[in-house]
Parts: C-alpha cells; sequence; structure tokens
C-alpha cells in the first residue's frame, strides 16, 4: 500500500501562525518571571487562537483547487490581524468593548474564511472537517470570552 502525500507549503496564513506560535511560547517563558498577570492567558490565546487556528486555516486552504483571489486573501489576513489585536488590547487593558469589537471583526473574518473554504466540503473532507471545526470552536469562543471580559470588568 503506498502512502498519499499531500504537499504544505510555507505561505501567509502558516507562516504568520507559526510566528504567533513563537511569540506565544516566548510570553509563556517569561509571564511567571515578569508576572505579567494575565500572561497565561495571552500565551495560551496567541499559541491556539492566533497561531494553530491560522496554520490549520493555512493548510486547509492550500488543498482549494482554485488560488484564493488577492482580495479576499488580504481581507482575510487584514481581518484576523484586526479582531486579534482587539482582542488582546481590550483583554490587556480591561476595556470589554474593545474585545466586544474584535469578536465583531472575528465573525465577519470568520464568515469570509468559511465562504473561501466552501469548495473543500467537495473535494478534500479531511481538510474541510478540521476547517469548520476550527471555525466553530473560534464562532463559539468568541461570544465566551467576551462575556468572560465584561464579567471581569
Amino acid at each position: 500500500m503506498t502512502a498519499s502525500r499531500h504537499r504544505v507549503d510555507v505561505d501567509p496564513y502558516t507562516a504568520a501562525g507559526a510566528a504567533f506560535v513563537v511569540v506565544g511560547g516566548l510570553v509563556a517563558a517569561v509571564a511567571r518571571p515578569l508576572d505579567l498577570a494575565k500572561g497565561s492567558w495571552l500565551a495560551a490565546y496567541l499559541v491556539l487562537v492566533c497561531g494553530v487556528a491560522l496554520v490549520v486555516i493555512g493548510v486547509a486552504q492550500q488543498q482549494l483547487t482554485r488560488a484564493i483571489p488577492q482580495r479576499e486573501r488580504t481581507w482575510q489576513l487584514a481581518g484576523w490581524g484586526v479582531a486579534n489585536t482587539l482582542v488582546i488590547a481590550g483583554s490587556l487593558s480591561s476595556v470589554p468593548l474593545i474585545t466586544d469589537a474584535g469578536s465583531v471583526v472575528l465573525f465577519a473574518t470568520l464568515a469570509l474564511t468559511a465562504w473561501i473554504g466552501r469548495p473543500l466540503l467537495h473535494t478534500h473532507r479531511g481538510a474541510a472537517s478540521a476547517y469548520i471545526a476550527v471555525l466553530i470552536i473560534l464562532a463559539v469562543s468568541a461570544p465566551i470570552g467576551s462575556f468572560l471580559a465584561h464579567a471581569r470588568a
């Protein structure tokens, strides 16, 4: 039996995701020694939401049979950056409305991401499953995060 091999390239999604994982690891390494009150949360957010999720999205989108138009790619990556910047800034500054704004931008970005990846459902079931799982987890966790931000304020 011959194993099927899929090629995974380093693209803006996987490169940025990997960079976020590294930054999150560095934050985790210094959070305790520097007594960063929200360091553990920030490290986990950078690794899981900013990093791993973006890598999964990037790898899955590489399985698309057509290239993502530059305009959609730009909106998707910009939305991802703005959403996560707002969520992090709102959480670290304890201003829940900023976190809420980040959640709204994240929902719009997730909708675009779902639209971009819809052809995966017909061509790559495994990639589609991981892609959909990440989008659902993020969509469910965003309002929970906003609720928690308001509860802590």
